[in-house]
């Protein structure tokens, strides 16, 4: 390809005087592609010898030794050289320590042995070695006694005590005393020194000082216990009170800051707490909601949690729920079925507990003849205004005439018009108002266990305010299961947040044989591979073919939205195989 047919877009003429010679640069090939060049090329090319061992030089690979190459063909003797001594084993320690008894003719042998040494000769063990070997031949060693006689002229008992008077001792200690003071330096006990000094002055009794006048009748005596002023020192409160507070004073606790306790002997640090409304019997027996609230206000504080609970969630289609409930009225007279509010309820998403919402329907049912006057219905729900005042007399007229069970209701008035709310004007305030979040929709009227529980972080609970016989919605302890609060991977020590991954109060008192040996629910709900699953089942000695396992597998990710299976749901999964 020449020069002119690469570069069509230069619309100079360009002349190429050497249509034989490649043009400069790299071409680069037309059938490359990225695959190609993604791909691992196998087999790897093998560097030859001669190269390689130049770059084991320069670039060894991983764990091996760099060789020089000029080095590389010699024969490798190093590898094969071992430096050192060869040494024996010795005799090990606990053969030194406590040696194996020995024979008769072993003691004997040791000793022919050791008896040519010059230590067993000269100071052998238990007895005294033989010194005849030094002396002269032929020497009678039983009659011959060495030494020089010595002749006895005076015994022990007269140098001990000496047949002379004390007068005559000290005669003769003192003819010698002064050779002895120059010979060994020994004086008596309380003798002067002699340093030999000129004395010509002063005689040898004199003595150095000021004499300390001495009165034996006692005339000093009266000074020393009198204070030496007459006046005593006068000290400030404040500086006295400073040094008590700052010093140690005896037989007292030092405490520095007694000072800043202004409280009484008897005062307790803390926050004093009110006594609850149930004692250890209303635990024990677990009493029923209703019994919480029996005063006449208990429909009302019911119409209250509701109101709240929607004003929580930023429930404010209130407008179109009064529209919906009109199509529903096919007499025009503001009254439609039961079945019908709860499927509207069910259609705009009202987050209200079950047994709550029946307590408002049979509230605003007028005729017991099915029929629930929507308009007071609709009254009741609406947070967004005040309950006329009409309604709330009402209301606390049909709570004082009933009982805490059964409700007689009167006809109510004629419905009242829903007001509407008015539009919030977004540019007039000085700040864009937020949107708030609207409770989610949900898909085919499902519920999640959030609601059931109510599992609100700080809202009242609707269901203490109502209570059926027919219907039990008591909640006690802590919920296990918990949707709207994500539990951290790794839990702070001082995070006391219930995230419903805590056990309940019989699993503490009954833990289970998992459990002690470290595994937990959560090890059981993880999503594993088929690797894993297979292998826990194999190791609980659990004998599953292959047929089974693969319809199994299947089974149990097809409950999963994803497809994972886990060890409890391929257990279930293959209980219910096993069952058919």
């Amino acid at each position: 390809m020449r020069h002119l047919e690469r570069n069509t877009t230069h619309r100079r003429r360009v002349i190429d005087r050497f249509p034989d010679i490649r043009a400069a640069g790299k071409a680069l090939p037309t059938e490359d592609r990225s695959q190609g060049f993604l791909q691992e090329v196998t087999p790897r090319p093998v560097t030859p010898p001669v190269i390689k061992k130049f770059l084991n030089t320069t670039r060894p690979e991983p764990g091996k030794i760099r060789v020089f190459y000029g080095k590389a063909d010699d024969p490798d003797v190093a590898s094969a050289l071992i430096h050192g001594l060869r040494t024996k084993g010795s005799t090990p320690g606990g053969l030194v320590i406590n040696p194996k008894p020995k024979t008769l003719y072993q003691q004997k042998w040791q000793q022919l042995q050791e008896a040519v040494y010059f230590s067993s000769k000269n100071a052998p063990l238990e007895r005294s070695h033989d010194q005849s070997a030094g002396l002269p031949k032929g020497l009678d060693t039983e009659r011959t006694t060495f030494g020089v006689k010595s002749v006895q002229f005076i015994n022990a008992g007269e140098i001990v005590n000496p047949t002379k008077t004390v007068e005559q001792v000290e005669k003769e200690a003192e003819e010698g005393h002064q050779l002895y003071i120059k010979s060994h330096n020994a004086y008596f006990v309380g003798e002067r020194v002699d340093r030999k000094y000129n004395w010509s002055r002063i005689g040898k009794d004199h003595r150095f000082g000021v004499p300390t006048p001495n009165y034996s009748d006692g005339r000093k005596a009266a000074g020393s216990l009198q204070w030496l002023q007459s006046d005593g020192k006068l000290v400030s409160k404040q500086c006295d009170d400073f040094r008590e507070r700052t010093q140690p004073q005896i037989g007292k606790v030092h405490d520095p800051i007694a000072d800043t306790m202004n409280v009484p002997e008897n005062h307790t640090f803390g926050i004093l707490f009110r006594t609850d409304g149930f004692g250890v019997g209303d635990l024990l027996n677990s009493p029923l909601t209703a019994d919480y609230t029996s005063d006449p206000d208990k429909w009302w504080s019911l119409v209250t949690a509701v109101r709240q609970d929607l004003k929580k969630a930023n429930f404010n289609k209130f407008s179109a729920l009064l529209q919906t409930f009109s199509r529903y009225d096919k007499s025009g007279q503001g009254f439609i079925d039961k079945k019908d509010l709860h499927n509207v309820c069910l259609q705009f998403n009202l987050d209200l507990n079950t047994p709550v919402l029946e307590s408002l329907v049979e509230f605003c049912e007028d005729s017991k003849d099915g029929q629930i006057n929507f308009m007071e219905f609709t009254n009741v729900l609406n947070w967004k205004k005040e309950i006329p005042a009409e309604l709330v007399e009402q209301i606390r007229a049909k709570a004082a005439a009933t009982g805490d069970t059964e409700v007689s209701l009167e006809a109510l008035g004629e419905p009242r018009k829903l007001e509407h709310p008015k539009p919030v004007d977004v540019a007039s305030g000085p700040k864009a108002t937020r949107i708030l979040p609207q409770p989610k929709t949900a898909v085919h009227h499902a519920v999640t266990s959030s609601p059931l529980i109510q599992g609100v972080v700080g809202g009242p609970s609707t269901a203490s305010y109502f209570s059926c016989s027919s219907l039990d919605v008591r909640t006690y302890g802590i919920p296990t299961v918990r949707t709207d609060l994500t539990a951290p991977q790794i839990k702070r020590i001082g995070d006391w947040t219930n995230y419903g991954d805590q056990s309940t109060a019989y699993g503490l008192l009954y833990p289970t044989r998992s459990s002690l040996k470290g595994v937990y629910e959560e090890h059981y709900l993880a999503s594993r591979t088929r690797e894993e699953i297979a292998q826990i089942f194999r190791s609980a000695d659990v004998t599953i073919h292959d047929e089974l396992f693969e319809e199994a597998w299947k089974l149990a990710s097809m409950r999963h939205p994803k497809g994972e299976v886990c060890v409890e749901s391929f257990r279930n999964a293959l209980k219910e195989i096993q069952a058919y």
